[in-house]
């Protein structure tokens, strides 16, 4: 078992968080929506696992390589 960081892709507006501490996701299941360019773009786990913490709120912003949630695996 380990933890996964899981990172923003792009800069963007935390407009959702679609999951809860201590509940599983599989992969590719959306954790957290980011507004960019007036498009929502989805952040993904990247493998199946239970998220741990997330490291954002709504209307925080975040820039390409912040980190958005940790997956413990």
């Amino acid at each position: 078992m380990g933890e996964i960081k899981v990172l923003s892709e792009i800069p963007g507006k935390v407009v959702a968080i679609d999951v809860a501490v201590g509940e599983a996701v599989d992969e590719d299941d959306a954790l957290v929506i980011l507004e960019s360019m007036k498009m929502e773009i989805p952040v993904s786990s990247p493998e199946d696992g239970t998220v741990v913490k997330i490291l954002v709120a709504i209307d925080d912003t975040v820039a390409e390589g912040d980190e958005i949630a940790i997956i413990e695996t």
